[in-house]
């Protein structure tokens, strides 16, 4: 299959027009009318996951961060991104990225995360300017039952199989309202007050944000990583639907590169 007709159905739900003007989203290496037989998807172009493409066969990696950027001015290996490159140009691997796109589509990575929470009629936090009303970064939605922030936390915890969760001080009374924001969501926490949640959901949360919330809500940062694997399941989803006679397969060897010691 052409390499362009897996894009198009990406493309068709991210529209690359929904990215941000730093983001690098497309592809990356490779073009358009190349023919691809496998697609590996993952959330980061690695070592490793270069080293699961040529062992399974997959001549197209899908991820959700950009492997590039920044314009490079060597191919020499000095560090993973152009190691990552020139071994993908060699081995005749495809690179395809999207990110701030899928973020901000309808259905996006955002709406996903929230239903994996248990959150219910999620709406976007933040519109964005050019696309459908459903477009734009995180979503703000209700639980079926009210419940403490501590269950909601521990439920989260075990859901997602976080090893740690960073929060703000507990806001008093229940949450029934919860917003959720994948990746860096630190700018949003005036939204998420605004739209009434009693939690927000996100990641890469600074030292002064944890006391923006005041008590109003409560803030939970789940790392950047753990709060975006759910895009290889959302790719896969997406392509499995619109391309049957294509095959797709979820990375074995994406991995969180922050550590923690316990």
């Amino acid at each position: 299959m052409k390499i362009k007709a897996i894009t198009d159905v990406i493309e068709r739900f991210a529209p690359l027009g929904l990215q941000e003007s730093y983001d690098n989203s497309g592809l990356i290496v490779g073009r358009p009318e190349d023919e691809v037989r496998r697609a590996l998807i993952a959330v980061d172009v690695t070592d490793e996951v270069m080293d699961e493409a040529e062992r399974e066969g997959c001549d197209l990696i899908l991820t959700h961060h950009p492997l590039v950027f920044h314009p490079l001015k060597r191919f020499n290996s000095a560090g993973y991104v152009e190691r990552c490159v020139e071994r993908a140009i060699r081995s005749g691997v495809a690179l395809y990225a999207c990110h701030t796109n899928l973020d901000s589509a309808c259905g996006g990575m955002s709406w996903r995360l929230a239903r994996q929470l248990g959150v219910e009629r999620p709406e976007v936090l933040q519109s964005h300017p050019e696309g459908a009303s459903c477009t734009g970064f995180g979503v703000v939605g209700t639980l079926p039952e009210p419940m403490s922030a501590e269950a909601f936390m521990r439920g989260m915890q075990r859901r997602l199989g976080l090893r740690v969760i960073r929060h703000s001080a507990i806001a008093p009374g229940e949450v029934r309202r919860v917003a959720v924001c994948t990746g860096a969501g630190g700018s949003l926490i005036g939204e998420a007050r605004r739209a009434g949640a009693g939690m927000y959901v996100t990641s890469d949360l600074r030292y002064n944000d944890f006391m923006e919330p005041d008590g109003a809500l409560t803030v939970a940062d789940i790392g950047h990583f753990e709060s975006e694997y759910c895009a290889i399941d959302l790719l896969f989803d997406l392509l499995s639907e619109n391309l049957i006679n294509f095959a797709v397969r979820k990375s074995e060897s994406s991995r969180n590169p922050v550590h923690y010691m316990v």
